[in-house]
């Protein structure tokens, strides 16, 4: 979500092939639970992944999302597809590893967990309240963020699971989104901070809710400037390149040896037949 899913929540299935004259190995009670907690969230994912098709769709035929933030996703995607067609094709499933691109601790998961509470929750909460108080000026300044958000999501969840992008690919969903959201949070402060103003015997309940729609947007462009600048860009996409041509060279390497091998079995067959 704070476009870091990719990193920590990857929705790849375990590696199920046996090699030939491999033995199938009972795995231990703990791995199994593990499997089946995995199975769990992947579960939740899916259901979470309709969620947000719901919210997409609610948000499209609402008119509140401009026609440039409508298209986006589209280029996003007709992007990202290329990218991974001509400048970083996969090179496929080398191993049985891990497929995620970073491995964070448990302040990691809590920074990702303070994220997603800022980023989606909250606002989806602050949207729900605009319609409930009749403030379509709270309504329209936040729904672009969550549409572009919950695309955002999606494409993370459902890319995750392909072999077809590569870890640059992949690390270039949530910087694309990202950049695109900050300058939409940046519209959505210049709405609530000065083009939005109270009367002058406005109740306390509609300062309250003023100062939230004022603090939720300057939250949001704190966070996702810091995960952009200090995470995304300096510490998530060197790592996804770094694991990009290890991986390529792993290939290379394994293309020659079998090269190699190939042309020892030719010479040896030859030798066998002038003998």
């Amino acid at each position: 979500m704070s476009g870091v899913t990719l990193a920590v929540a990857p929705r790849s299935e375990p590696d199920k092939t046996i090699a030939p004259g491999e033995k199938l190995e009972h795995k231990p009670l703990r791995q199994q639970q593990q499997q089946s907690v995995s199975g769990g969230l992947m579960g939740s994912l899916r259901v979470i992944e309709l969620q947000l098709v719901a919210f997409i769709m609610v948000f499209s035929i609402s008119g509140l999302v401009p026609l440039l933030d409508l298209v986006f996703p589209a280029f996003a995607s007709t992007y990202i597809i290329a990218l991974s067609l001509f400048a970083f094709p996969s090179h496929g499933r080398i191993s049985t590893g891990s497929q995620e691109i970073f491995q964070g601790s448990k302040l990691f998961r809590l920074y990702v967990i303070l994220g997603t509470t800022i980023g989606l929750f909250l606002p989806l909460a602050y949207v729900l309240g605009g319609f409930a108080r009749g403030d379509k000026h709270a309504v329209r300044s936040a729904t672009p963020h969550l549409f572009l958000l919950s695309f955002q999501i999606l494409t993370e969840n459902v890319i995750s699971g392909l072999s077809l992008f590569s870890p640059p690919v992949r690390a270039l969903v949530p910087v694309l989104y990202t950049v695109r959201r900050i300058f939409i949070i940046i519209d959505w402060m210049h709405d609530v901070w000065l083009n939005k103003t109270l009367p002058a015997n406005a109740q306390l309940k509609d300062i309250a809710w003023d100062w939230f729609g004022k603090g939720l947007a300057a939250a949001n462009l704190f966070y996702f400037s810091i995960n952009l600048l200090c995470f995304l860009i300096p510490r998530f996409l060197p790592r996804a390149f770094e694991r990009y041509f290890r991986e390529r060279d792993e290939v290379d390497a394994k293309m020659s040896e079998d090269k190699r091998s190939t042309a020892a079995k030719k010479s040896q067959a030859t030798d066998k037949k002038v003998d």
